[in-house]
């Protein structure tokens, strides 16, 4: 038997569409025109997202805690709002995205910190 891989729970965040697909009963609801606009082709996605939607697909994918929230004690998860462009190249990148993000800003508050 094939040992499945094992991915942090960033990555099916990447996997998952803001978009409300279920009904109140959970059932997947009729798409709308909207929906279809939405949606990308499956080669537009990142290879490293395409790959693992394929492993995920073949059973080959099991999800462990996100490292985030886990190995750091003092992470909060709050909602911010970044522009489209942003979240899509850190999203690009890779798995473990957000702790990217975190870096980023981690690093920006180093660089200009108040003298």
């Amino acid at each position: 038997m094939k040992a499945k891989r094992v991915l942090p729970n960033d990555v099916l965040e990447e996997v998952k569409d803001t978009g409300d697909w279920t009904d109140d009963d959970g059932e997947v609801r009729e798409l709308t025109a909207e929906d279809f606009k939405r949606m990308k082709p499956f080669s537009s996605l990142p290879p490293d997202l395409q790959h693992t939607l394929r492993e995920i697909q073949r059973g080959n994918v099991t999800f462990r805690p996100d490292p985030i929230s886990n190995s750091d004690s003092d992470a909060e998860q709050v909602p911010v709002k970044l522009s489209r462009s942003v979240v899509e190249r850190f999203q690009a990148s890779g798995t473990e995205w957000e702790s990217k993000v975190d870096a980023a800003l981690r690093q920006w508050l180093d660089e200009h910190q108040a003298s």
